[in-house]
This record gives structure tokens, C-alpha cells and sequence, in this order.
């Protein structure tokens, strides 16, 4: 879940443009043969992230192995979703020698398995790397764009990932090329792509790869990234966070949101009683003068527009791959209306997509005994 990205996005909100992108049908698994290449029709439809467990925790050993089993994937399959997206971080399977931690890709491995077992497609997120993380406050400054031999170094990664993960059919796993990239510049990141597509593509044509614009894979950014053009084995990835104050209302980690504790209302003017800003400090004042604005799904919709008309002129599946809205302080019903909203939005166009998440800080399922909470049926729905 990300904050920083929608702040970028303001910038560069106003320049995208209109369209709609058809996808492949669920449950359809086979591949169309084009002159060389095979395209590999690779099912979404709804899907879920498994994080805060190869990625964002500090377990390891015999906490980690507990923390998320077969069971955990048996349920996620009863609910209804399609697919997992799994983030996976560097540190959980490497050390900085690039020696394997054997547990942590038999955790990989395990995962697969119970994915594909349950009907289950899944994409290995490659979520945090020593020399990046997608929010820098948390961790120490970023490398990666800058250093070449970080950039060699996460070629390698993938090159190991690849490895590992070949054997698995191509219409059940697929491959993230990184979580949230803020590159310095649109080219900067355009040419990374490019690179690592072109390492990939060496040993596998037809593995489904999924990537996202620069600056958070913010739907404005989609209007910069490059894509090749001959190569339908592609999957366009945006995420999706708005507005701030309702998705993360009140979350402890949100810079611009957590200090107001006044009440919110979604559809239309989120702040309508703007004399609870009296215990903000300017700064946070500003800040919430920026986020309060009216917002409803038209202008949700909107706000989509460079992501879906990218997909539909390049014949690409799009997707969204991590949205949702931080259920502790918020009044639910505002928050049940903004997830139906969005999955509407989603069935429109046919934009495949990952809830954020299955049992971390936006769960599907209740603390107390595991089960569904209210999301599965309004996420799953057709």
C-alpha cells in the first residue's frame, strides 16, 4: 500500500486520455500461435496480495513458515479471487553474497504449488531491493537508478528468479518486474523496462510480464511509459490509492492524512465541515486543502483514462494490481461505497486487479477466526 505516488500524481494528472481495454475471458487457458512467438492468454480476473510475509516482515524460520500455509491459499480460492499477486522481497531470499535462504524459496515454492492447486493464477511481485525500496522514508536512500552495479545486481535477481520459476506453465505464473518504481525520469525507466524485458525474453518469449509506469504506477504516468509493440506477452500494471483521505484515512504511515482526525464523507466534498483543520498545523492545513476536493466515480473513472487508453491501443491486458482503503478509522459504509464504485469501474472495462491484501493492514478476512469479512463478496462479484 502506497502513499507518496498520489502526490507525483497531481502533476501529471491532467494529461492522459480516454479509451476502454478488453481483456481475455476468465477461465480460458491456452495460447495463440502467431508466427514466431506464442501468446500466452494468462487469466486474472480478481485476485488478492499474499504480502507482509516474503516481503515487509521481519520473520524468518519457523514464524515465518506459519504465517501463511496451504490453508490460507484453500481459502483465498473459496472467496472467489482468480489469482494471488505475491511480493517478494530480496532480503527474504538473499543475502547480500546472493547465497540463497533455502526456507525462503521453498516459501516461493510452497506458494506456487498451493496456487496452482487451487485453480489459482499467481504474478512474484519482486516488491523491495536492498538498493530500492518504493517508499525511501522507510529505508535508507535509493540506489538503484543511479548505480550500475545495483542495476546489474537486480538483473541478476531476475536472472536467479528466472531460474527457479521457468518450469512453471506460462499461463499460471507470471513475473513483476519491480513494485512501484520512481525512477528519476520517464526515460530512466523506459530504458530499465526495456532491459529487463530483453533479459527475460532471451530464455522465455512467452512468459507473461507485468509492468508498470514510473512514479508509484500512477494511471497518470501511463501517458510516458514506452511498450514494445511486438510483444503481446505484456501486462500493463497501475495502483490505485484515491483519494488519499478515504484509502488511508487516519493510516499512522500517511504523512498527508494521518493528523486529521475530522470526519470524511465519500461521495463528493470529502472534508464538508473544514473547522476540524483547527488543531492542524499550517503545513497539515495545506495538505488538506490539496486532498479535499469531490470526488465520486465519474471522477474515479476519470482518473484512469491514460492507463486504459495505453492497453487499448497496444491490445494489452490491463491491471490493477494493488487498490484498497484502510478499514480502522474510517465510518464503513463510506468505505464500502468506494469499493463499489471502484470494482464497478473495474467490471466497465475489464480491468483485472489484487486487492491490498489478505491479512495485513486492509484485510479480507476477520482478525478473530480467519473467515471472510464484507470484501470478498464485493471484490469477487462478477
Amino acid at each position: 500500500m502506497r502513499v507518496k505516488f498520489y502526490l507525483a500524481a497531481v502533476v501529471i494528472a491532467a494529461l492522459g486520455f480516454a479509451s476502454c481495454n478488453k481483456n481475455a475471458k476468465l477461465n480460458q487457458s491456452e495460447e495463440n500461435t502467431t508466427d514466431s512467438v506464442s501468446v500466452t492468454v494468462f487469466n486474472l480476473g480478481n485476485g488478492v496480495n499474499v504480502s507482509h510475509w516474503l516481503s515487509q516482515s521481519p520473520f524468518r524460520g519457523a514464524e515465518r513458515d506459519s504465517m501463511i500455509t496451504k490453508k490460507d491459499f484453500d481459502s483465498i480460492a473459496a472467496m472467489g479471487f482468480n489469482h494471488v499477486r505475491l511480493p517478494i522481497d530480496e532480503e527474504q531470499l538473499y543475502d547480500e553474497q546472493m547465497n540463497h535462504d533455502e526456507s525462503g524459496f521453498k516459501l516461493l515454492h510452497n506458494a506456487i504449488q498451493w496456487s496452482l492447486e487451487n485453480n489459482l493464477n499467481i504474478i512474484v511481485d519482486l516488491h523491495i531491493l536492498r538498493s530500492y525500496h518504493f517508499n525511501s522514508e522507510n529505508a535508507k536512500p535509493n540506489s538503484l537508478f543511479e548505480n550500475k552495479e545495483d542495476q546489474e545486481k537486480f538483473l541478476s535477481i531476475w536472472l536467479d528468479l528466472q531460474k527457479e520459476l521457468k518450469a512453471y506453465p506460462n499461463e499460471r505464473v507470471a513475473y513483476e518486474i519491480l513494485n512501484e518504481p520512481n525512477a528519476p525520469s520517464f526515460e530512466v525507466w523506459n530504458k530499465f523496462v526495456a532491459k529487463f524485458i530483453e533479459t527475460i525474453r532471451k530464455e522465455e518469449p512467452n512468459r507473461m510480464l507485468v509492468i508498470g509506469a514510473n512514479y508509484w504506477q500512477v494511471p497518470s504516468s501511463f501517458a510516458y511509459l514506452s511498450v514494445p509493440e511486438n510483444d503481446k506477452n505484456l501486462i500493463l500494471s497501475f495502483h490505485f490509492y484515491s483519494p488519499l483521505l478515504i484509502t488511508h484515512y487516519r493510516a499512522p504511515w500517511s504523512e498527508s492524512t494521518k493528523y486529521y482526525t475530522g470526519g470524511v464523507n465519500y461521495p463528493g466534498l470529502i472534508v464538508q465541515d473544514t473547522t476540524s483543520y483547527k488543531d492542524l498545523t499550517e503545513e497539515q492545513r495545506a495538505q488538506m486543502r490539496t486532498n479535499n476536493i469531490v470526488v465520486n466515480i465519474e471522477t474515479l473513472e476519470n482518473e484512469l483514462e491514460p492507463a486504459i487508453h495505453l492497453a487499448d491501443s497496444l491490445g494489452l491486458q490491463l491491471y490493477c494490481g494493488e487498490f484498497g482503503a484502510y478499514p480502522r478509522y474510517i465510518d464503513k459504509e463510506i468505505r464500502l461505497r468506494w469499493y463499489d464504485d471502484i470494482v464497478t469501474i473495474f467490471r466497465k472495462h475489464n480491468i483485472a486487479n489484487a486487492h491490498w491484501c489478505y491479512k495485513g493492514d486492509f484485510p479480507v478476512v476477520k482478525k478473530e477466526d480467519g473467515s471472510a469479512n464484507e470484501l470478498p463478496a464485493i471484490l469477487t462479484r462478477k
